[in-house]
């Protein structure tokens, strides 16, 4: 019965680093998934993929920034940040995801798919992630 809180611990500081883990593999991702959709749909695809993808990219990191300034606030920690500055980012990123699909449909209409396929970068990551937690579940007991 003692050694469960060292697993306990070693889990918890395992799954703890799961956001910064699909932080650091959507760029890879991206940069994979880019040339490979140039390779197989061409430069315009690609393009608008890495639009996608950049715009994904800064609002997942926006928005784990917004969350967490959401909990401050609801567990009356002190935050530098108002209330309307944080309900501000959470609506721009909205704001800038339809900038991006206006920008790209005005530009090349056939990058715009490649956009949208970008903007799941994200659950790629996600799911990146869920398949190395399984591996780490099944091979180190984690």
């Amino acid at each position: 019965m003692s050694d469960a809180a060292p697993v306990s611990e070693t889990s918890d500081h395992f799954y703890a680093g799961a956001l910064r883990r699909i932080g650091r593999t959507m760029p890879v991702l991206g940069v994979t998934l880019m040339a490979v959709a140039w390779w197989k749909f061409g430069l315009r695809i690609a393009l608008g993929f890495a639009c996608g993808c950049a715009i994904a990219y800064i609002n997942f990191h926006w928005l784990k920034r917004v969350i967490g300034a959401f909990v401050d606030r609801a567990t009356g920690a002190e935050t530098r940040q108002s209330g309307r500055g944080i309900v501000f980012r959470f609506l721009f990123r909205y704001v800038l995801m339809a900038l991006g699909a206006y920008v790209i449909l005005t530009v090349s209409p056939a990058s715009l798919n490649g956009l949208l396929a970008g903007l799941f970068l994200p659950v790629a990551a996600i799911l990146c992630e869920a398949g190395y937690e399984l591996y780490a579940a099944l091979a180190r007991g984690v």
